[in-house]
């Protein structure tokens, strides 16, 4: 007797136990779906030649789903849909370069959705970018074939890790002179200029500072007004 009540009082508390884990774990995977942020993803679900095997042709091939994808070392990735922040700083970037780089002749400005065929197995499509004058036998009405004078992207956490390792290698590979990263957050924009094949630091400004730009020396615009 003793013995079927203490085997009935330790069923009941394993019972008690389990349904306490399920309930935690239930309330613990639903607060972590709700706080984790989009973040760039390798489309490996998406039918194709394979993850490593992508080209430009196999990717103008895909059908407009509304998602944005981007080839880098023959990977297809799956990109977040912009914030409000990173849009308006995206704007902001445009309509100033629109200014101070178009309209003056120096060049041509671009802004995503429009492809950049880096290489066969690389294809990006940058937040904003710049083809300078001399190269505009790299325009197509389709996508630009080669590297950019000048590359923007606004960074998020989302994306900041793609932006600075696949993005920023793919960019040094193909040889983009000029890479800015900026934050809208931190209001602030990082330089990056391409020195034997790998990107060096000219800092990071903020505030009043203009940028040190090699490819549009004496930008006239300070770094606050891209996030106004």
């Amino acid at each position: 007797m003793v013995n079927d009540i203490h085997d009935i009082n330790v069923f009941i508390l394993l019972n008690r136990v389990e349904e306490h884990l399920l309930h935690t774990k239930g309330r613990v995977d639903m607060t972590t779906s709700f706080d984790r942020l989009p973040t760039v993803t390798p489309a490996s679900w998406i039918p194709g030649p394979g993850q490593g095997h992508w080209t430009y042709n196999d990717y103008a091939a895909l059908p407009d789903d509304g998602k944005r994808y981007e080839i880098v070392n023959g990977v297809l990735y799956m990109t977040p849909s912009p914030t409000g922040p990173h849009q308006d700083a995206v704007g902001r970037f445009y309509a100033y370069l629109l200014t101070h780089v178009e309209t003056a002749g120096l060049g041509k400005i671009r802004i995503a959705p429009f492809d950049v065929e880096l290489a066969p197995d690389v294809v990006v499509q940058p937040d904003v970018f710049v083809v300078l004058k001399a190269n505009f036998d790299k325009i197509t009405k389709t996508r630009i074939i080669g590297a950019p004078d000048l590359v923007i992207e606004v960074s998020s956490p989302s994306t900041v890790g793609y932006d600075r390792r696949e993005k920023q290698d793919a960019y040094a590979s193909a040889g983009v002179p000029e890479y800015w990263v900026a934050h809208p957050t931190e209001r602030e924009v990082e330089v990056l200029v391409l020195e034997n094949g790998k990107y060096r630091s000219l800092g990071i400004f903020e505030g009043h500072a203009t940028l040190p730009s090699q490819v549009l020396a004496g930008l006239p615009v300070q770094v606050e007004q891209f996030f106004a």
